[in-house]
């Protein structure tokens, strides 16, 4: 079992306003996990807690790992710049 932090991209659909008028809005979110598992938990708990959805209303239609050149979104490029951590 690999340890090393990897960046996967995932992609689908969400049903946003399911009670009034429902719609389902294309997403793609990239995040940085262990597996591709993990990689979806974190999609879910992210969409979750900013969209306010349940699993249900979320269908993932790809997951994948990008190369970190590939990356769009700024906070992981800015992580996967980070060559050292320096403690106080």
């Amino acid at each position: 079992m690999s340890s090393e932090v990897k960046i996967y991209r995932v992609e689908g659909l969400m049903l946003i306003s399911h009670d009034r008028y429902p719609t389902w809005q294309k997403f793609t979110k990239e995040v940085r996990a262990l597996n591709e598992k993990q990689a979806l938990e974190k999609v879910y708990s992210i969409l979750g807690s900013n969209h306010k959805l349940k699993r249900h209303h979320i269908q993932v239609e790809r997951v994948y790992e990008i190369k970190p050149e590939e990356a769009t979104n700024r906070q992981i490029i800015h992580i996967t710049r980070v060559t050292r951590l320096i403690e106080k």
